[in-house]
């Protein structure tokens, strides 16, 4: 069976516009790729299991767990990312929003609850606060309560309606 495995993969990912390639381990995870290679921390690790959301990214405009996707399965798809929702030094709508709603306490869910929410208000422009609390199910947050998080995602769907 010599020569079966892969040794090292060379992907070619587009993340927010940029074009990244490098040789990596074949098992590498995306979030690592996009962490490490990419240098976009804004991305996090919570759990390695697809659990928590926190890694939650867009993968040709489908939000996806990045923990649980290998780099070389991305190769020659389209991530977006936290940082690419918004130029450097301003806002998205949805980040402001949570801001000015309390939607955050600790940080480490709100990337992943944002992309998560700018998903379910792009797919559903008139979702119910029903649909979002089940299109946010794979994204958890040990902080906030979900009150902020919720009146946030409503406040930024009122001005898009």
């Amino acid at each position: 069976m010599k020569g079966v495995f892969m040794k090292e993969a060379r992907p070619k990912i587009k993340i927010n516009g940029k074009d990244y390639s490098a040789t990596v381990e074949p098992r590498q995870l995306l979030v690592h790729f996009i962490r490490d290679t990419a240098g976009l921390t804004g991305t996090h690790i919570g759990c390695d299991t697809s659990n928590c959301g926190a890694c939650t990214v867009l993968l040709d405009g489908e939000p996806v767990k990045s923990c649980t996707l290998l780099s070389v399965q991305a190769d020659g798809h389209e991530i977006t990312t936290i940082e690419g929702l918004s130029k450097v030094g301003s806002m998205d709508p949805m980040q402001k929003a949570f801001v000015e709603e309390n939607g955050l306490q600790c940080g480490f869910c709100t990337p992943g609850m944002i992309m998560e929410a700018n998903y379910i208000l792009k797919k559903n422009p008139n979702a119910t606060e029903a649909n979002i609390r089940k299109g946010l199910e794979g994204n958890l947050c040990r902080c906030t309560g979900y009150v902020g998080i919720l009146k946030a995602i409503r406040k930024v769907q009122k001005k898009r309606v």
